[in-house]
């Protein structure tokens, strides 16, 4: 899934967040609670800040649970145990599917 979020921006509010993702604020608040790897600031109201790495282990959070149907344990333990190498093949496909939009786009031109 392609997030559209700028990447000049430092923090971005969980409204930002739900609305890229297309889900309810509610599950990212949700999801903020279960998943250790998501560290947002508050600010003195509480309301939270995501920053850049959050927005990316949002995404991985995102893909293991709604694209590829794992339970929130299994995506927990799955990011546990292998967090690196998930990250980095989470990495991997994005790019490639990045790589893919801009390859018809070229090939739509000609």
């Amino acid at each position: 899934m392609q997030i559209e979020l700028s990447k000049d921006k430092l923090y971005f509010s969980i409204g930002e967040i739900a609305e890229a993702f297309g889900v309810n604020a509610s599950l990212i608040r949700f999801w903020d609670k279960e998943f250790d790897i998501l560290k947002p600031k508050k600010n003195a109201k509480g309301n939270r800040m995501f920053s850049q790495d959050d927005v990316k282990n949002l995404q991985l959070i995102y893909h293991l649970v709604k694209e590829r149907g794992f339970t929130l344990e299994g995506a927990k333990t799955h990011l546990k145990e292998g967090q690196k190498k998930t990250l980095d093949k989470f990495e991997i496909i994005n790019k490639l599917e990045q790589i893919k939009t801009q390859l018809l786009e070229i090939k739509n031109e000609l």
